[in-house]
């Protein structure tokens, strides 16, 4: 992230507003954590998005989440192809399948976001996750399947913005892991992380490639460690179809498979071996 001094009014409103896009109301220190700008600095601008209603301000709990207008601007956009819209159907199907959560994410920077979830009828969840949740790319399965699949140098720069962050918030994630994880994806044609995130819960996850061969998105199913080691093949076999069918390039998605996994199978019973 740029130097507050080097940065423009705008990108301070654009990092403020993008900070706010979560579901929770966050207070004036939160946003500043998040955005890297002093307090005084993101107060003054706060005042004024409140002033022509992008940002609301609860008077009880000090807390700022996004205004009407921010909210409009949103629905403005819905008339597009959404990745989103397509992709709920499949979410749906998914979690009817396998019975635990279902989540699709997009990348935001250096950030996945989680914008759709569906849960299944298991009656543990993994409901860690909500609707405009964020994470530093790399943490948790589908947040890894949108780092893996971005060329080499784009992986670099990102691991060296993020791993400070991702150290500090998520101690059993280091840099010489996140590398490993990465190799091994590209290797495999999919993402599991398990236990390294949330105690005892892992997930499984496809990234949904785009006419440039690059990550749109990415589905990933999240559950207890053991519903994903001893249903891996399966759940791998699932997630490929809904993502094939949602990439809008099907020869890139399907080119990315390995050629073990689809003419023996043993790189996901290899995984679920070694995933621990």
């Amino acid at each position: 992230m740029p130097k507050a001094s080097d940065t423009s009014s705008v990108q301070k409103v654009c990092r403020i507003l993008r900070a706010l896009s979560v579901p929770e109301a966050l207070r004036l220190a939160d946003v500043a954590a998040a955005t890297g700008l002093n307090k005084a600095t993101v107060l003054r601008l706060l005042e004024s998005l409140a002033e022509e209603g992008f940002v609301e301000r609860d008077e009880d709990s000090k807390r700022y989440r996004l205004g009407e207008h921010a909210t409009l601007m949103g629905l403005a956009s819905q008339g597009r192809d959404h990745l989103r819209d397509r992709a709920r159907p499949w979410l749906m199907r998914l979690a009817t399948l396998c019975g635990d959560t279902v989540l699709l994410s997009v990348r935001s920077g250096a950030e996945a976001v989680c914008v759709d979830r569906e849960f299944g009828a298991y009656p543990i969840r993994a409901n860690y996750l909500e609707v405009g949740s964020r994470r530093p790319l790399g943490v948790g399965a589908g947040s890894l399947a949108l780092l893996a699949w971005l060329p080499e140098g784009e992986v670099e720069a990102l691991l060296a913005e993020s791993m400070p962050r991702i150290a500090e918030r998520y101690p059993r994630i280091d840099e010489s892991l996140l590398r490993a994880k990465v190799a091994e994806s590209r290797r495999q044609g999919f993402a599991v992380l398990l236990d390294v995130v949330v105690e005892r819960m892992g997930g499984v996850a496809m990234p949904i490639l785009g006419t440039d061969g690059r990550p749109v998105g990415a589905l990933s199913i999240a559950a207890l460690n053991e519903r994903i080691v001893e249903r891996l093949d399966m759940l791998v076999s699932a997630l490929r179809e809904a993502a094939e069918a949602l990439s809008p390039n099907p020869v890139a998605q399907a080119a990315q498979r390995p050629v073990l996994a689809r003419a023996l199978g043993r790189d996901t019973t290899h995984a679920a071996e070694t995933m621990r």
